[in-house]
């Protein structure tokens, strides 16, 4: 083990064992292709929801993603648009659901585009605010409606698309749909031959609702060095062991911010996006305290997984593992 990763591991640790990091189950931090630190810890956990007791994490523990599972909902799109399997942005959206005529011909709905779907930007009525515990929250709600898909595109249309950023599984919902109309594939049969096999990923779980529907916005379940490997893959424009797996130019065009969140975050297609001068940094985060940052510029890659679930203050946990331990460790490096 390189003296580095030693150095950063055990700041790590001694953090954790200090109370510092509440909940964090693992931590990776790599740098330009090396691996400068990989710890795991014991910890209480969920699957979906469904708690699953204590574990002694390890790098071959399946782990929810949560809502990284959009972000990597985003990079199968950009692989099923390269194969024409999925309509582009700017194609209409309701056409690609004419199941539903009645919705289809409602004023207004024809405004709405694959790329206010990719941008959370649908004008929908859309609220996940509450727990997720909580029946009234829309993504509950629409894993418990008999047909999900309808239910997403039947919400009352709140404002013209483009206008606004409204967080939305239901939005994901639907390109995991339109991507296995497109392919004749479910979406985790899609996203193990085009994605994970190409990576190397051999187990993953991909969580399904009472209906058999995989939940493409918060179901994905990876290992910590796997969930590493797609964050490499985004540092590496899309290319993996020589391999153009995303395309390029797919993932230019999902980091270019299309919405603001805040004033200190933006937001691209189903990535997260964090712009200065100096850098750009796109983010997969998840309920919990499950995160992905990627600064592509310097090589940075960290992923780290946490247990923090149903507590509004989850976020500190990877965000401490960022910017305390992982950013000045590479500052550090890079400037040596």
């Amino acid at each position: 083990m390189p003296l580095d990763e030693q150095a950063l591991g055990q700041k790590l640790k001694a953090s954790f064992d200090a109370g510092d990091l509440p909940g964090l189950h693992g931590a990776i931090v790599d740098l330009r292709g090396r691996r400068f630190a990989e710890v795991y810890f014991p910890g209480a956990d969920e699957r979906w929801g469904e708690p699953v007791g204590y574990r002694d994490h390890g790098p071959e523990t399946l782990h929810d993603l949560r809502s990284i599972s959009k972000s990597v909902v985003g990079l199968l799109y950009g692989i099923a648009l390269a194969e024409g399997r999925v309509p582009a942005p700017e194609a209409p959206l309701y056409p690609h659901f004419p199941q539903y005529p009645d919705l289809m011909h409602e004023p207004g709905r024809d405004r709405i585009l694959i790329r206010h779907v990719l941008s959370m930007q649908m004008g929908l009525e859309w609220d996940e605010s509450l727990p997720y515990s909580d029946p009234r929250n829309s993504e509950i709600a629409m894993e418990m409606a008999p047909d999900r898909y309808r239910f997403i595109l039947d919400q009352p249309i709140r404002e013209a698309p483009g206008r606004t950023w409204n967080y939305s599984g239901g939005a994901v919902a639907l390109l995991g749909k339109l991507i296995e109309y497109g392919s004749g594939m479910t979406l985790d049969a899609y996203a193990a031959r085009k994605l994970f096999e190409p990576l190397g990923i051999g187990r993953f779980e991909w969580v399904a609702g009472d209906d058999g529907e995989p939940s493409a916005a918060s179901g994905l379940r990876l290992t910590l060095p796997d969930l590493a490997k797609i964050g490499r893959l985004v540092v590496d424009r899309g290319v993996y062991d020589g391999r153009q797996i995303v395309p390029a130019e797919w993932l230019d065009a999902s980091f270019k911010p299309c919405a603001t969140i805040n004033e200190f975050i933006q937001y691209g297609y189903l990535w997260y996006v964090k712009q200065s001068v100096e850098y750009a940094v796109v983010m997969g985060v998840g309920y919990g305290g499950q995160r992905l940052t990627v600064d592509r510029s310097a090589g940075l890659v960290v992923a780290s997984f946490a247990g923090r679930y149903n507590d509004p203050d989850s976020w500190q946990t990877p965000i401490r593992v960022l910017f305390d331990f992982a950013v000045p460790e590479a500052q550090r490096l890079l400037s040596t």
